[in-house]
């Protein structure tokens, strides 16, 4: 979901996770399971790290017109990587300015970045992860970014990059299957106005969301995996071995 509003103070809030940790459920407007431990650390200069690596990447969203009703968004986010000397642990940053990121966002982020590297038997230990809403005034909620989030890290730390006008919409679970979102009719409206080229779609699906029917020309993929998400993104194969959906 995205929010037009006044954004805050420059600046960036930064997480950094060193270790699985216990079970946290967040509920309300998000409601997903995380494994993931982290605390607070000081924002570094980002902006010419050496070996940085970043890509601008599209995402599908909700949000509501003037007459308040919802409607379909194509947003973009910047997401940049470098590998730092420490092995202290993945330092993820999201940039509070032009645009900013709410804090369940950030922690279903956080969450997806992690089943991603997990799944891929990747060691993000070294990992500074940038991340930038560069729409001024605006705030992203919900959690269906955060695979496309997730995907797109592992491709930047594999030296991949995600294809032109290709999305996913869905969260990473743990075992690496791309979760059930909603919006998904609204969102593919958006996509096919903006002419994207494909979109992945979680093959697990919401009950509530009833039937929707695929834009004309508009390529739209369910996806159960990382695995095939990954290559439909990249053209690559995914890091490790995941059998869920593959």
């Amino acid at each position: 979901v995205l929010h037009m509003e006044q954004s805050g103070s420059p600046g960036s809030h930064s997480h950094r996770a060193f270790r699985p940790g216990p079970l946290l459920t967040l509920a309300a407007c998000i409601a997903f399971s995380t494994s993931l431990s982290w605390s607070a650390a000081d924002a570094q200069p980002s902006g010419d790290q050496p070996g940085l690596r970043q890509q601008v990447i599209p995402i599908l969203a909700t949000t509501f017109d003037r007459d308040r009703n919802p409607v379909g968004v194509v947003a973009e986010l910047q997401v940049g990587l470098y590998s730092r000397d420490d092995q202290n642990g993945i330092d993820v940053q999201f940039r509070a300015e032009p645009g900013r990121f709410s804090p369940t966002t950030q922690v279903a982020v956080l969450t997806a970045i992690y089943h991603a590297a997990r799944v891929a038997k990747l060691n993000p230990d070294s990992w500074t992860i940038l991340l930038e809403v560069p729409h001024r005034g605006v705030t992203v909620y919900g959690n269906s970014l955060s695979a496309m989030v997730g995907l797109t890290v592992v491709a930047l730390a594999e030296g991949h990059s995600i294809k032109p006008s290709h999305v996913v919409t869905g969260t990473i679970e743990r075992d690496g299957r791309i979760g059930a979102v909603s919006g998904i009719a609204l969102k593919l409206q958006a996509a096919h106005a903006r002419r994207l080229g494909r979109v992945l779609i979680p093959e697990e699906y919401v009950v509530t969301e009833g039937d929707w029917s695929t834009p004309f020309l508009l390529h739209v993929s369910p996806v159960g995996s990382v695995t095939r998400a990954y290559r439909a993104l990249t053209d690559h194969d995914f890091p490790g071995k995941h059998p869920a959906g593959s």
